[in-house]
């Protein structure tokens, strides 16, 4: 008698969370690439619209630390799965909304808050799952839900907007996570540390006085803050420079503005992680040389691609930029395990990401008010070339003088 596949359970581990991340990514980028469309549906402004995507970004980076904190009390899976279905009955009810006040309250606050729980207890479940040689694989395939959920929004949510009406592509969106909510609830597991080994507990003032006290930690932090506040610049920025200043017709901006870029992201992630498992074993800064490499690499396409004017060369360097943002993406939050110990690495990943979102928050206002003083989103754009090249210089310093120490001081 035959045996049946079975998956081993921490690859279903990915599989399930792989499409919880899908609709995380997703759900934000159905806002920007119907922006207009609410907008005046909504009787709304540009600057109101600034307004909601700057809050949504506040709120999830004031919000993410406290989920990492639950995950040292809390059982994860309990964290992930409620997360999961706040913001997907917030983005069903968005569809709903009328108001500035109310896109506030459910888009900015409501979705905000939800996605902000989700992203510490995942990748502690994953991390958690694996091993040294599987796990920035596994987070990597995780991280490359990002990509595809950016890439299939951005075809899908016009498509049911132009069809039905914007309010429908929320419905789609959110319907979809609470169905998936509830099969996460019957078909993920609690990692065993959490439940079952009382050593590694960690208080939340030990949390905080780990990362902070870590040098190692703070570096790469500030190097992923960088990255964080291109990309966001780039998102929020992106679709509007190819309509304004390229003529790229509105329907396919996002499509543009998306797709070479994300795809490109999935196999820098893929690349970027198999680098970094083959050689963790002899060169143990080697997630932190990717990292670094990838920004200095990556910065003179941003350069290129906000500087050029034919929309070919435009693309090529979206392409080779999302590369190399993939392949740094692939150890965001691996290089930060590298130097933490097991049980703080919920916190550490929502500290990392709070810093990231609270500095990256602002990065479309200084966009926008650039464009508002006379210059123009070329400009600004070329202006995060600097930015992304130069956050590689913290994570040099850590590579060359605090890494291998905080490596030390790992207490398994």
């Amino acid at each position: 008698m035959k045996k049946s596949f079975s998956i081993p359970y921490k690859w279903e581990l990915v599989i399930w969370l792989f499409l919880a991340f899908f609709l995380n990514q997703a759900d934000k980028q159905i806002f920007n690439v119907l922006l207009s469309d609410i907008r005046d549906g909504l009787g709304l402004n540009n600057d109101d619209m600034g307004t909601i995507v700057m809050i949504m970004t506040i709120v999830y980076g004031v919000l993410v630390p406290v989920g990492g904190m639950l995950a040292l009390k809390v059982r994860k899976k309990t964290i992930l799965v409620t997360a999961l279905l706040v913001w997907s009955a917030a983005t069903l009810l968005t569809g709903y909304a009328n108001s500035f006040l109310a896109m506030i309250l459910l888009r900015s606050v409501a979705t905000g808050g939800g996605e902000a729980f989700y992203s510490p207890p995942a990748v502690a479940l994953i991390a958690d799952a694996h091993e040294d040689n599987t796990r920035s694989t596994a987070l990597s395939l995780h991280q490359s839900a990002l990509y595809v959920g950016f890439i299939l929004s951005s075809i899908l949510a016009p498509m049911v907007a132009n069809a039905w009406g914007w309010q429908y592509a929320f419905y789609l969106f959110g319907g979809f996570g609470i169905i998936l909510a509830v099969v996460l609830f019957f078909r993920v597991k609690e990692s065993a540390p959490a439940v079952n080994d009382t050593r590694n507990q960690a208080s939340m003032a030990d949390a905080l006085k780990t990362y902070f006290a870590c040098p190692t930690a703070l570096l790469l932090t500030l190097g992923c803050a960088g990255l964080q506040f291109v990309g966001m610049a780039f998102y929020t920025w992106m679709p509007t420079y190819l309509i304004e200043e390229l003529g790229v017709s509105k329907e396919s901006a996002g499509f543009h503005a998306a797709f070479y870029f994300q795809l490109a992201s999935i196999f820098g992630v893929i690349a970027g992680a198999r680098i970094s498992d083959r050689h963790v074993g002899k060169h143990s800064t080697i997630r932190a040389w990717v990292q670094a490499a990838a920004l200095m690499l990556g910065a003179p396409f941003v350069f290129l691609m906000a500087g050029s004017s034919v929309l070919w060369i435009v693309n090529a360097a979206m392409f080779c930029f999302g590369f190399f943002k993939g392949a740094f993406d692939s150890n965001y939050y691996t290089a930060l395990y590298d130097v933490t110990a097991p049980k703080y690495r919920s916190s550490a990943a929502s500290f990392i990401l709070m810093i990231s979102f609270l500095v990256s928050a602002f990065a479309p206002k200084l966009l926008g008010a650039l464009s508002t003083a006379g210059y123009t989103l070329s400009f600004g754009l070329q202006l995060m070339s600097y930015v992304l090249f130069f956050s590689a210089v913290p994570i040099m310093l850590a590579i060359f003088f605090t890494f291998r120490k905080d490596r030390l001081k790992i207490q398994y």
